[in-house]
């Protein structure tokens, strides 16, 4: 038998999105100006509706039964677009308004992006963005994200993922760094001096260091005593002279017009990492999630 459609459904995935987004009833309740017992009732009606349990609730937390997590990833992007269709028809200028949640890479929000988003502020005054930097990429839906914005490769089939652009990769080190150890003068030098480690979150061991030029790829094995999960922390050590560092090109351009670091090798860039944009959406994706992307990109272009 199928359903009739009933708006008092749509009406309880709303109040699921705001818990779910929220994290709990009390903070839900906060988004859309209800109860707290009133998203509660809301819920068990959805619930009653359905004739499934969409939540699993403790005292601490909530969380989406498997169930509830196959219900919300499908009806999320129809909420979507939904709420561009009545921004769009009551004469907006603009579709993008709201609340919006991104994971954002822990590398460019505060080496590209920190410092720049006042003006994404100012363009979009009705939306406001909540920032995340999570160690692993898992269930964008069940954790309320939009967007996620990350470096590296994809390996989330069920995710929509757009390339915005390639990033370079520069080996650095301070004048501080080369006056105690020497200056490396090949790659393959880098083997035998301290070298600070980045922690790739998916295999939980720090990135490979890797060289190109023209067709010629060169991994190095290098090594060193501290790995980091904070790209400001290690670029403070570079600069400080504790070690050599590999990092994204865009976020370094003034330490290296300053000599504050130099660019050891020059003559090997070539390594290219790309910035991924995810969302969870087959369709069209949101307005305000084509906004934010938008604006890294043209963030990003002015850089290079």
């Amino acid at each position: 038998m199928t359903m009739a459609f009933d708006g008092r459904v749509l009406a309880g995935v709303s109040v699921l999105a705001a818990v779910v987004e929220g994290g709990s009833f009390v903070r839900g309740a906060e988004l859309i100006g209800i109860t707290a017992s009133g998203v509660s009732r809301a819920i068990g009606r959805l619930e009653a509706r359905l004739g499934v349990r969409l939540l699993d609730r403790t005292t601490r937390s909530i969380t989406l039964t498997d169930e509830g997590r196959r219900f919300y990833e499908q009806a999320k992007p129809h909420l979507a677009a939904i709420e561009d269709a009545a921004a769009l028809a009551s004469g907006a200028a603009s579709a993008v308004r709201g609340r919006m949640k991104v994971d954002i890479d822990p590398f460019f929000l505060p080496l590209v992006l920190a410092g720049q988003l006042g003006a994404f502020c100012d363009r979009y005054p009705e939306l406001s963005v909540e920032f995340v930097s999570r160690e692993q990429l898992d269930d964008l839906v069940s954790d309320g994200i939009d967007l996620a914005i990350r470096f590296g490769q994809p390996r989330f089939s069920t995710l929509v993922s757009r390339k915005l652009v390639e990033a370079p990769i520069l080996t650095v080190a301070s004048p501080k760094y080369i006056a105690r150890h020497g200056r490396p003068e090949h790659p393959a030098d880098l083997a035998r001096h301290r070298c600070l480690q980045f922690l790739d979150p998916h295999s939980g061991k720090p990135f490979e260091w890797e060289f190109v030029r023209g067709d010629r790829i060169l991994p190095v094995e290098t090594r060193g005593p501290l790995t980091f999960t904070d790209p400001k922390a290690m670029l403070e050590e570079c600069v400080a002279g504790t070690g050599i560092a590999q990092v994204i090109g865009w976020g370094v351009g003034p330490l290296l017009d300053s000599g504050r670091l130099i660019d050891l090798f020059p003559d090997w860039h070539g390594e290219l990492f790309p910035l991924f944009a995810f969302h969870p959406s087959r369709k069209h994706p949101p307005a305000k999630v084509r906004a934010f992307t938008d604006f890294c990109v043209e963030i990003i272009g002015k850089l290079r």
